[in-house]
């Protein structure tokens, strides 16, 4: 770490000393502990202005007070069939981990179809798996590898992204902007695999809206890009999609179990137990609600509202142009 970058942390963390006890409560929740490496997240984030860090720092912990955040995992989605639904139609999971001990999140992002909940629902269950993330998975890594293991690999599978999913472009903006805002940082690598035409013709476009950070990160691999991630990873920790060609992302398989989009695989069962324990806990001063967790986001940067509009008139060209009437799915790369 250089001069200019120590200087800045500690600045950062003199501003820091003099918030707030509930501030200072919620923050332990994002820090974990590696206070060094969450200033560093947030001002990489505002390229390293510490009067801009630490606005944006404060800005998400007042999000996280107002929202009753630090709760969140004390809230499942009721009842079990419509958190079956969220799963079965906003496809991630936890596919293993890299040999830096980098946990490796699957997301299907072109048969993702969000039709079977709620906008706040999906909302909800995506913060949900960034507190589990930051709280559980990422601790226990830096534990396991000793050593501070504070951001995750993406591996995104565009199979399947149709022109249609121009309809989730609200819901995936809105996911997008509380992960710029209040999980920066979060992902160092994003590895694109699968991609159709349609995806390349966009990503052409998008690129150059992107700060030169998140640009970066972006990988677009050939094909299922085993090859390329196995320099990284073991074969275990391959997301399915990863494993062969053409296997795509399916929302089912014959072994649930095997399948890391499901709410059957080991990772989302020990999610949804470690948030009904969480439940259990606090049932005594406050009953259990059915219904989702509303959760206030924040107005999408300039940048961002940019990204959405450039994608929706690209895309909304392309099948005027080709005569295709389906749509797009999910391809917003955010800036965590």
């Amino acid at each position: 770490m250089g001069i200019v970058s120590q200087e800045a942390i500690k600045q950062f963390q003199a501003l820091m000393d003099q918030v707030d006890e509930p501030l200072k409560t919620t923050f332990q929740n994002v820090h974990q502990g590696y206070l060094v490496e969450t200033f560093g997240r947030f001002l990489r984030a505002r390229e390293w202005n510490v009067v801009k860090a630490h606005k944006m720092l404060i800005d998400c912990l007042n999000w996280r007070v107002q929202n009753e955040i630090d709760n969140i995992l004390a809230k499942p989605i009721l009842p079990i069939d419509m958190y079956r639904g969220v799963r079965d139609s906003q496809l991630i999971g936890l596919s293993g981990y890299s040999r830096e001990g980098m946990p490796v999140f699957a997301i299907g992002v072109g048969l993702s179809t969000f039709d079977k909940a709620s906008v706040h629902n999906y909302v909800q269950s995506h913060i949900q798996i960034n507190e589990y993330r930051d709280r559980v998975i990422l601790p226990s890594a830096s534990k396991k590898y000793g050593k501070p293991i504070t951001t995750c690999v993406k591996v995104l599978d565009m199979t399947g992204l149709k022109l249609s999913a121009l309809s989730h472009i609200k819901l995936l903006t809105i996911i997008s902007t509380v992960d710029d805002l209040n999980y920066p940082e979060k992902t160092s690598t994003y590895y694109i695999v699968n991609a159709p035409y349609i995806f390349s013709a966009c990503w052409k476009v998008v690129k150059p809206l992107l700060q030169e950070r998140t640009r970066r990160k972006v990988q677009v691999l050939s094909g299922c890009g085993t090859d390329e991630l196995l320099k990284i990873m073991d074969y275990e920790s391959l997301p399915r999609f990863c494993k062969r060609e053409g296997s795509g992302s399916s929302r089912h398989s014959l072994n649930g179990r095997d399948n890391c989009f499901s709410l059957d695989h080991h990772f989302h069962q020990q999610l949804y137990d470690y948030i009904k324990r969480q439940s259990f806990i606090n049932e005594s001063v406050q009953p259990i609600k059915q219904g989702s967790f509303h959760v206030d986001v924040p107005e999408p940067a300039a940048e961002g509202t940019q990204i959405a509009k450039t994608i929706e008139y690209e895309f909304n060209k392309f099948g005027n142009g080709n005569g295709v009437s389906d749509s797009l799915g999910g391809l917003k790369i955010d800036g965590d």
